[in-house]
């Protein structure tokens, strides 16, 4: 069984030099992990790319579960956990979800990854 990693804050996108730049400490690794471990699943991956390409901004959950082939409860934990993440928002109308990619938290995690700033 994989080694289950501590529930920390991840709503705030994360802040921390290039992994590049220099050795990471373990508080700045676990918090890129974490993100990482998030879009680590290809369905999650497909919802971020769906969130991002709509013109619209918002996406519903039962539509995103018809993109993704899923039940709605399915689709509604994967998009929990991006939210968890920081990687998305979520906004209750009625019985309906809309999500939102959250970009900041996006570019921050991909600034990380990157030599340059």
């Amino acid at each position: 069984m994989p080694k289950s990693l501590p529930v920390i804050d991840l709503t705030e996108p994360i802040c921390c030099a290039p992994v590049s730049a220099a050795p990471l400490d373990d508080d700045a690794a676990l918090q890129i992990a974490l993100r990482l471990k998030a879009l680590a699943d290809p369905v999650r991956i497909k919802l971020m790319s769906i969130l991002l390409t709509d013109v619209q901004g918002q996406v519903c959950t039962c539509d995103l579960a018809t993109a993704v082939g899923l039940a709605e409860s399915t689709t509604s934990h994967h998009l929990g956990q991006l939210r968890k993440a920081g990687m998305v928002t979520a906004q209750r109308r009625g019985m309906n979800v809309f999500y939102e990619a959250n970009t900041k938290s996006l570019d921050a995690l991909r600034s990380t990854l990157t030599t340059c700033c």
